[in-house]
C-alpha cells in the first residue's frame, strides 16, 4: 500500500481497472479509497471483456454500487482485441487535468523522491517528481533531510556525504531515456553518485545545495510534505542452517538492504539456533519476497521463524510507553499489574461469495474480530469490514479465508490505532530450554488450548533423537502442557543374535544402567535440531493437534 500512495502522489489521474471475470476485489476498494484521499481523478474501467466467462454488466453495476459511480461512466475494454482503448485515451485527455503549465526555470528547485533502487554500477537511482524549477545534469543537490543537522551527523550507511552532483537525468518510457534535465511537472529518474538507498528518504525534497542557510543569500524553499514513514509491523528471525554460514547470511541480507530501505536488520543470538538476524518487514508479502530473494539471488538456505508483531506496554501510573518487537523482551507476569498491553489492530476488508458467508463470519469471530460493516455488493458477493488483531491476520487468516471460499475470497487490511488486550506470553521449552522462536503471544482466554495444540504439533515434526525430548508449554515458570518424544531404543541385551550375560540378572542390570546413563549424558550435551516445519506448526497453531 505505501507504493500505491507514493505513485498516486505524483499523478493527476488514475485508471481503476476491474477484471470482468473476477469483479471488484478487496484490494480494489482499498486502492480506490487511497486515490480519493489523494484527490486525483479516477476513471473506472472494466477489462478482459473479450473472455467467454466475462460478466461485463454485473461488474459495471457492482462497481457503480461499491464506488457510488454512474454506470454510464464505466468504460469497457479489452487489451487483447483493442476494444474500448481509444475511448479510454480520449477520456484521459478530456477529464484528467495536466500538470501545472506555468513554470519558472529560475524558481528554486523542489523535487520529490518517489522511489529509489540500487544499481551495482551506478549507485542509487532515484525516481523523482520535479515540482518547481529545473533539475539538470551537473547540478549540486541535496535533500531537506540530509541538510538538517541531525541527518548531517549520520548521513546513512553509505557514507557521510550530504551533497551530490547530478550525473544523469531522464525519463522512463519504460526504458530509460536520457533528457539531461527535468522540468516542473515531469517525473523521471536521477543518478547522483548516492551510495545507499538509506541516504534518501522516500518523499524527501531534493533541493540545490546552494540554498542552504549561510551558503548563499537565497532562502531555502519549504520542503514538500513527507510520506508517512514505512515502519516495520512484522518481525521474524533468520538463522543459517549451518552456524558457520552466518557471515554469508549477513552479507546477503546487507546486499538486499541496499535495495530496500524499509528493511530493519539487527543481530540476535539464540542458545538453540545460534547466531541469526532479526528482520523487520512491512507485511506478509514483504517477508515472502525477502525469503524468495535470499533463495533465488544468493542460494541461501535459512531457517525463518514464525513472524510476530510489535506490542506496546503502557505504564498505568506514568503513561510511558515502550514498544517490544522481540518476545524475549516480554516482561514477567508479576509486572503485568502495573502495565497495560496495547495490541496492534487492523481494519480488514473481505469480499466473499454469499454462499460462504456463514463460514467466513465464524472465522472472523474466532479471530477475535469486531464487525464494522456488511454490504451486499452484487447478487453473489458480500463485503465485510472487520476490526481484527494484527497478529491474528499474520498467523493464517489469508490462507483460511481462501480455503473457506475455494479461492474466491479476497482480503486487504490497513493499520488502525492499537487497543488494550489481555495478552500473555506462552513459552515453548525443549528439554527445559526455552526456545524463543517457538514462543507466542495469545489472548488469555485461548492460550491454554493453543499451547497444547502447538506442543502436539511439535511432537509430530521434531525428529526423534538418541535421547528423550520433552516439549513443554509454559505460562511464566509453570508448565501446563507436556509432550514426550521417546528416544531410539537399542536392545543392549542382544549381541550378534545372542543374549548377553546368559541368565545372570546382575549382568543385565549393569548393561541397562549403563545405557540409561549414556542417554542421560547425551540429553545434557545433545542439541535438538529444529526443522523449518517446527516453525510452520506455529503459523497454524489454532488447528487441532
Amino acid at each position: 500500500m505505501p507504493q500505491v500512495v507514493r505513485s498516486l502522489s505524483s499523478c493527476q489521474g488514475a485508471l481503476l481497472l476491474v477484471d470482468a471475470t473476477q469483479g471488484v476485489q478487496a484490494q480494489t476498494l482499498t486502492t480506490f479509497r487511497a486515490a480519493q484521499e489523494a484527490g486525483i481523478k479516477v476513471l473506472p474501467v472494466v477489462t478482459k471483456i473479450d473472455l467467454p466467462n466475462a460478466q461485463v454488466e454485473d461488474t459495471i453495476f457492482s462497481m457503480a454500487a461499491t464506488f457510488d459511480l454512474d454506470p454510464e461512466h464505466v468504460l469497457a475494454t479489452s487489451a487483447k482485441t483493442g476494444q474500448g482503448i481509444d475511448a479510454v485515451l480520449e477520456t484521459i485527455v478530456k477529464h484528467v487535468p495536466p500538470p501545472p503549465s506555468e513554470w519558472d526555470a529560475a524558481a528554486p528547485l523542489r523535487a520529490r523522491v518517489l522511489d529509489s533502487w540500487y544499481d551495482p554500477l551506478r549507485g542509487v537511482v532515484c525516481l523523482v517528481q520535479c515540482v518547481d524549477g529545473v533539475l539538470a545534469e551537473g547540478d549540486r543537490i541535496s535533500t531537506c533531510h540530509l541538510m538538517s543537522g541531525a541527518a548531517a551527523a549520520g548521513a546513512g550507511q553509505g557514507g557521510g556525504d550530504t551533497t551530490f552532483s547530478v550525473q544523469e537525468v531522464g525519463l522512463l518510457t519504460p526504458a530509460p531515456v536520457r533528457t539531461r534535465s527535468l522540468w516542473s511537472g515531469q517525473v523521471g529518474y536521477m543518478i547522483g553518485g548516492i551510495k545507499s538507498v538509506r541516504q534518501v528518504l522516500l518523499g524527501d525534497t531534493v533541493i540545490r545545495a546552494g540554498t542552504r542557510k549561510g551558503a548563499s543569500d537565497e532562502a531555502p524553499p519549504p520542503p514538500l510534505p513527507l510520506f508517512a514513514p514505512c515502519r516495520p509491523n512484522l518481525f521474524a528471525s533468520c538463522f543459517p542452517l549451518d552456524g558457520d554460514d552466518f557471515a554469508t547470511l549477513l552479507t546477503a541480507v546487507e546486499r538486499l538492504a541496499l535495495n530496500d530501505a524499509s528493511l530493519q536488520v539487527h543481530r540476535e543470538n539464540s542458545t538453540m539456533l545460534g547466531h541469526g538476524l532479526r528482520v523487520g518487514f512491512l507485511g506478509l508479502l514483504h517477508m515472502e519476497v525477502f525469503k524468495q530473494r535470499l533463495d533465488d539471488e544468493f542460494n541461501m538456505a535459512v531457517l525463518v521463524t514464525a513472524p510476530n508483531v510489535p506490542y506496546i506496554f503502557r505504564d498505568r501510573d506514568t503513561g510511558a510507553e515502550v514498544e517490544i518487537e522481540n518476545l524475549a523482551d516480554w516482561p514477567e507476569e508479576k509486572r503485568r499489574g502495573v502495565t497495560q498491553v496495547l495490541e496492534p489492530m487492523v481494519e480488514a476488508t473481505v469480499i466473499t461469495p454469499e454462499d460462504c458467508l456463514g463460514s467466513m463470519l465464524t472465522l472472523l469471530q474466532d479471530k477475535r474480530g469486531t464487525e464494522l460493516d456488511t454490504k451486499f455488493i452484487d447478487g453473489e458477493r458480500v463485503l465485510l469490514v472487520y476490526k481484527l488483531p494484527w497478529q491474528e491476520v499474520v498467523t493464517d487468516l489469508h490462507d483460511k479465508a481462501k480455503s473457506i471460499s475455494s479461492g474466491y475470497a479476497s482480503l486487504t487490511y490497513r493499520p488502525i490505532d492499537p487497543e488494550p488486550a489481555d495478552l500473555v506470553l506462552c513459552e515453548m521449552a525443549i528439554n527445559t530450554e526455552v526456545v524463543g522462536a517457538l514462543s507466542f503471544v495469545s489472548h488469555r482466554s485461548s492460550v491454554m488450548r493453543l499451547g497444547r495444540d502447538l506442543a502436539a504439533r511439535l511432537k509430530k515434526v521434531i525428529p526423534r533423537q538418541q535421547f528423550e525430548v520433552v516439549i513443554q508449554a509454559r505460562l511464566g515458570a509453570k508448565p501446563f502442557a507436556r509432550e514426550r518424544i521417546p528416544p531410539y531404543r537399542k536392545d543392549v541385551l542382544i549381541k550378534s543374535g545372542k543374549t548377553v550375560g546368559g541368565g545372570d540378572p546382575s549382568r543385565k542390570r549393569k548393561l541397562l544402567d549403563k545405557q540409561k546413563e549414556g542417554k542421560r549424558r547425551a540429553k545434557t550435551v545433545g542439541k535438538v535440531q529444529l526443522p523449518q516445519s517446527a516453525f510452520w506448526a506455529l503459523l497454524s497453531k489454532d488447528d487441532a493437534g
